[in-house]
């Protein structure tokens, strides 16, 4: 029997495609928090002991990264140690002359876990963390110097987030709070004190953001007044904001 040196904890929601059959439900893997991006992968490089400084290290992933992605869109197929990437075309084609139409047809890629990643996936166990609480959503913001609902936003104002089981909660954790995402990642949490903090209405000061499309997130525990649970979820609202 081998050892388990991992753990992904799972939700279990309902299966929605199996309507005739009652509790029977699949398993959502909560990955709250667990992005790694190139930044934190030269960090744990650096932290095994290697001599190279952080930014180098860096630049050498984003190299790789790079270089990986323009081979694919020439023709090649990639093999790392995590995944093997490879060139496909959709569709369907009707005639052995018929040329290639984006109407028709989809470039896109194929991508299977390595080798390497299959053997570290043996050493995956899973813990269930309960049912999952799809009643928990954000409805419609609100900013509040001009009154729009329309998605725009304004920097250094507040906003008005409605919705259910919202509230930030608990208040000043690591990881919990209202959350805005930019296009290329880069998360920005509020910190300015929550004017508002209910399970059906959030009100939150708007950081100064730069010029651009954000998506608003809100990571708590919250689950009722006098419940928390285990584990973060995360709350994204559907509609994206834009700060002018």
């Amino acid at each position: 029997m081998s050892t388990k040196r991992f753990f992904w904890k799972v939700w279990l929601r309902l299966n929605l495609l199996t309507k005739d059959v009652e509790n029977d439900y699949i398993a959502e893997v909560s990955t709250v928090g667990k992005t790694l991006r190139n930044e934190d992968v030269a960090a744990a490089i650096k932290e095994e002991g290697a001599e190279w400084q952080i930014e180098s290290i860096l630049d050498l992933l984003n190299r790789a990264d790079r270089i990986r992605r323009h081979r694919v869109c020439e023709g090649y197929s990639v093999l790392t140690g995590l995944c093997h990437v490879s060139p496909r075309v959709l569709g369907n084609w009707i005639g052995a002359s018929s040329a290639y139409d984006p109407a028709a047809h989809k470039i896109t890629c194929d991508m299977s876990p390595a080798a390497e990643l299959r053997a570290n996936l043996e050493e995956v166990g899973v813990e269930v963390l309960g049912i999952k609480d799809s009643g928990a959503f954000i409805g419609l913001v609100t900013d509040a110097a001009t009154g729009k609902t329309d998605g725009t936003i304004t920097a250094n104002d507040d906003i008005i987030i409605e919705g259910d089981k919202i509230k930030v909660a608990p208040d000043g954790e690591d990881g919990i709070g209202v959350f805005f995402v930019a296009e290329g990642g880069t998360e920005t949490v509020v910190t300015h004190r929550l004017l508002q903090n209910d399970p059906k209405k959030v009100m939150a000061r708007v950081p100064a953001l730069a010029a651009g499309t954000y998506t608003l997130k809100i990571v708590t525990k919250f689950s009722n007044n006098s419940t928390l649970l285990k584990e973060p979820r995360s709350i994204t609202y559907g509609q994206a904001l834009v700060v002018a």
